[in-house]
C-alpha cells in the first residue's frame, strides 16, 4: 500500500476532511431547510411585499411568496408547522383574489382552509380557518370602486392618450386603439352629459371617427362621425362645439373635406367665430406663397384659477408681435365680454386643442382659431373681471394673460363697508393689513429649477442648484409648519421641472400670504461670496440684472426689454411688503450665521425683474442663499447643519416681519407656539 492511501485507495487527507465536515455540511443544509427556517423565510417575503406598494401590484410577488409558504406543508406535511405554513398561503390567496377579483385565486384561497380544518382537525389553525371560510361566506367581495374623477380630469387625460397615439406610427394602425381613444372620450360625456365638457368630449369622439374613417374607409365610421356631429348640433344649442360639429357635420356631407381630417378649404367654424368677435376688423392676407414662412407656431394653451384669479398661459415656439383688445357684451347675437389677442405672424400648431374650457367665477374659456392666413388670435370669454393684464416671456417665448375678479383683502372691507377709526376719518388701505391682523395662514415656499433644469453647477461634481434647494426648501417648510403653525405648500416637493410662470400661478390660485423663491447663486468668479435677498422691481445695478437673467433663463437684453414694461405689470404687486420682507429675512440670514461661521458677506437687499415673481399677489421675495459657485459656500450648502441654521434664519426673519405687520397675530402665534417674550 503506498504512502498515505487507506486501504481503499483513497487519500488520508480526504478521508480526514470527510469524517471532520461532511456532517457538519450535512446538518447546516438540512437546517436551513427544516419547516421552521421555511416558514419564517416565507414570512420576510412577505413582509418585503406589505412594505412596498409598488410590489403589491404583481401577481407574481404574491405567488412567490404563496409558494414559499405552500413549502413549509411540503417539507414536512405531518409536522407542526404544516397548518400554520398552508394557512398563511390560504390567507394570501385571500388578499391577492381582493386585489385580482379572479375567481381561481378565491377556489385556491376556500380549498386551503378546507384542507386545513380536515387535516388538522386538533391545530389552532383549524378555528382560524374556520373563522375565514365564515367571512368569505358571509360577505360578497366585490372590486373596488375607483376614486372618482372629474369630467375635465377625464378629458386631459383622454386627449393626453390621444396625443400620444399620434406620436406613434405602428399603434395607429390598429383600430382598437382609436376605438380605446374615443371611449375615453365619450366617458366624458356619459360622466355628466349636461355639463360643460359634455360637448367637448363627444366633439373629440367624432373626430377621431372621422380620423379612423381616413385609415379604414369603413362607411360605419363615418357614419358614426357624422352621428356624434349631429348629436352636438341637436342637444347643445349654446356650446361652443354647437357651430364646430355644424361645420364638420356639413362639410362631411357635401365632401368639402378629405377623409381622415377636418381641416376645411374655407377658414374653420372656430375661425369665423372669432372674426364675427373683431367688430368688422378685416386684414387682408398675404399671398399663398408666403404662407408657412417663418411663421411662429402656437404650441400650446394652459391656465390655473381661483375664485378670484386666472392666469392663462400661450406657449409659441417663437417670438412674435401681438396686440390685444377688450369687446363689450353683445346680447343680440348671445356673445360674452371678449379679450381678444393677435399674433401676427403665427400659425395653429399641429394636435393644438383649440378650446379650453375654463369655467371659474371669472372666465368662460379661451379658444384659438386661424383668423388670418398669417394671425391666430385667442379669444377669453369673460364671465366678469376686475382688471387685467397681457405681457410676455422669453426663452421659449409665451405669452401670460393674468385676469383678476375681487380682490380676496378687498373682500373683507366690502362685508364691513368703509373702515373707519374712532375720529371718524377713513382707515388708509395700507393700514389695514395690521389692524385686521390676519396673521400669515398660508406660505407657498418655491424649490428654484428642478427636473431638466438643473440650475447653477456646483464648484463640486454632481453638485445642482435644483437639489441645493429642494433639500432646503423640505426643511424650511417642516420647520415653519411646526414654529408659524401655518400651512406651507412646496412648488415641488420632488425633482420636477415647473415653468417660473406656473409657480407664480400656483402662490395666487392657493391664497398664499407670502412667496419664498429659495435659489443659490452662481457667478464666473469663483471667489465671489454672501448672501443677498430679492424683490420685485426694477433693477438698479449690473449684478441684479445678471442675476435675473440667469434665473430667467435669459439674456441680460431680455431683462432690458422687461423692465420696460414693468411699470405696468407692478401696479397689482406688494412692492412695499416684498421689501419689508427682504429686509427683515436678510438682516436674519446674516446675523445668525455671523453667530457659527466667518467669512459672511452681507450683500444686501436687492431688486431685480424676476419672472417667477411676476404677478405674484402677496409679499414675494427671492433668496440667493450662498455661492453654490464658491468653493467654501458650495461646502456649507451640501451641510445638513448649514442647511437647518439657514431654514431657522429666514424663519426668524418671517416671524420678525409678522410681528411689525401683524402684531395680533404675531401673538396669537407666540402663545400657540408656547413661546414667550
Amino acid at each position: 500500500m503506498k504512502p498515505g492511501l487507506c486501504k481503499k485507495g483513497l487519500p488520508i487527507a480526504v478521508v480526514v476532511w470527510l469524517i471532520i465536515f461532511l456532517p457538519a455540511g450535512s446538518n447546516s443544509v438540512a437546517a436551513a431547510s427544516t419547516p421552521k427556517n421555511l416558514y419564517f423565510a416565507a414570512e420576510d417575503c412577505y413582509k418585503l411585499l406589505r412594505h412596498s406598494p409598488r410590489k403589491m401590484k404583481y401577481r407574481e410577488n404574491w405567488l412567490k411568496c404563496i409558494r414559499k409558504y405552500q413549502m413549509v406543508y411540503s417539507a414536512d406535511p405531518h409536522g407542526p408547522w404544516a397548518a400554520a405554513g398552508l394557512y398563511q398561503a390560504g390567507v394570501l390567496y385571500g388578499k391577492l383574489y381582493q386585489r385580482s377579483f379572479k375567481a381561481s385565486d378565491k377556489t385556491e384561497a376556500l380549498d386551503i382552509f378546507k384542507r386545513i380544518v380536515k387535516r388538522f382537525p386538533t391545530s389552532r389553525y383549524k378555528a382560524r380557518s374556520l373563522a375565514a371560510l365564515a367571512e368569505f361566506s358571509k360577505k360578497k367581495t366585490v372590486p373596488k370602486q375607483p376614486v372618482q374623477i372629474s369630467a375635465k380630469e377625464k378629458y386631459i387625460r383622454a386627449e393626453r392618450d390621444y396625443k400620444r397615439l399620434l406620436g406613434q406610427a405602428n399603434r395607429m394602425k390598429h383600430r382598437d386603439n382609436w376605438l380605446a381613444c374615443i371611449a375615453k372620450f365619450k366617458a366624458v360625456y356619459a360622466h355628466d352629459p349636461h355639463g360643460p365638457w359634455a360637448s367637448a368630449g363627444l366633439y373629440m369622439a367624432g373626430k377621431l371617427y372621422w380620423e379612423l374613417y381616413g385609415l379604414s374607409f369603413r362607411k360605419a365610421d363615418k357614419q358614426q362621425a357624422l352621428a356624434e356631429f349631429k348629436r352636438i348640433v341637436s342637444t347643445y344649442p349654446k356650446s361652443i362645439y354647437h357651430e364646430k360639429a355644424l361645420a364638420a357635420k356639413n362639410s362631411i356631407i357635401k365632401g368639402k373635406v378629405k377623409p381622415g381630417t377636418l381641416e376645411l378649404k374655407k377658414p374653420d367654424a372656430i375661425a369665423g367665430i372669432i372674426r364675427d368677435s373683431a367688430a368688422g376688423a378685416a386684414v387682408t392676407p398675404k399671398s399663398t406663397a408666403a404662407q408657412g414662412h417663418g411663421h411662429a407656431k402656437i404650441t400650446g394653451i394652459r391656465f390655473w384659477s381661483n375664485p378670484s384669479y386666472t392666469r392663462i398661459v400661450v406657449d409659441a415656439d417663437k417670438e412674435m408681435a401681438f396686440t390685444n383688445r377688450l369687446l363689450k357684451q353683445d346680447p343680440s347675437i348671445g356673445k360674452p365680454q371678449r379679450l381678444y389677442i393677435d399674433l401676427s405672424g403665427s400659425r395653429l400648431g399641429d394636435g393644438l386643442n383649440k378650446l379650453l374650457p375654463i369655467n371659474d367665477h371669472l372666465l368662460l374659456s379661451a379658444r384659438a382659431g386661424q383668423y388670418t392666413q398669417d394671425a391666430v388670435r385667442v379669444v377669453v370669454d369673460i364671465k366678469s373681471f376686475k382688471t387685467y393684464k397681457i405681457f410676455s416671456l422669453k426663452n421659449p417665448f409665451r405669452i401670460v394673460i393674468d385676469v383678476w375678479g375681487m380682490d380676496r383683502n378687498a373682500a373683507y372691507v366690502k362685508k364691513g363697508g368703509d373702515l373707519k377709526n374712532k375720529n371718524g376719518t377713513r382707515i388708509a388701505p395700507s393700514a389695514l393689513a395690521k389692524q385686521f391682523a390676519l396673521g400669515v395662514r398660508r406660505v407657498i415656499i418655491d424649490p428654484g429649477h428642478g427636473g431638466r433644469d438643473y440650475g447653477a453647477p456646483g464648484y463640486y461634481k454632481g453638485v445642482h442648484e435644483k437639489n441645493i434647494a429642494l433639500a432646503i426648501s423640505k426643511k424650511l417648510a417642516a420647520k415653519m409648519r411646526e414654529q408659524l403653525k401655518c400651512e406651507v405648500i412646496l412648488t415641488r416637493s420632488t425633482d420636477k421641472f415647473l415653468t417660473l410662470e406656473e409657480r407664480t400661478a400656483i402662490a395666487n390660485t392657493k391664497n398664499c400670504d407670502l412667496f419664498i423663491s429659495i435659489h443659490t447663486n452662481s457667478v464666473r468668479d469663483r471667489r465671489a461670496y454672501g448672501i443677498e435677498t430679492y424683490f420685485l422691481n426694477l433693477a438698479t445695478d449690473d449684478d441684479s440684472i445678471l442675476v435675473a437673467a440667469r434665473e430667467n433663463a435669459t439674456s441680460t437684453k431680455n431683462i432690458s426689454d422687461l423692465q420696460s414694461i414693468l411699470n405696468d405689470l407692478m401696479q397689482n404687486a406688494k412692492i412695499n411688503e416684498s421689501s419689508r420682507l427682504a429686509g427683515y429675512v436678510q438682516s436674519s440670514l446674516c446675523s445668525h450665521l455671523k453667530k457659527n461661521y466667518s467669512h459672511v458677506k452681507n450683500k444686501g437687499v436687492k431688486q431685480a425683474p424676476f419672472y417667477v415673481l411676476l404677478g405674484a399677489q402677496m409679499p414675494a421675495i427671492l433668496i440667493e442663499t450662498s455661492f453654490i459657485s464658491n468653493s467654501r459656500e458650495c461646502k456649507r450648502l451640501r451641510s445638513s447643519t448649514y442647511q437647518n441654521r439657514l431654514c431657522d434664519a429666514i424663519i426668524k426673519g418671517i416671524s420678525a416681519y409678522i410681528k411689525e405687520t401683524n402684531p395680533t397675530a404675531w401673538l396669537q402665534n407666540q402663545k400657540k407656539s408656547g413661546n414667550r417674550g
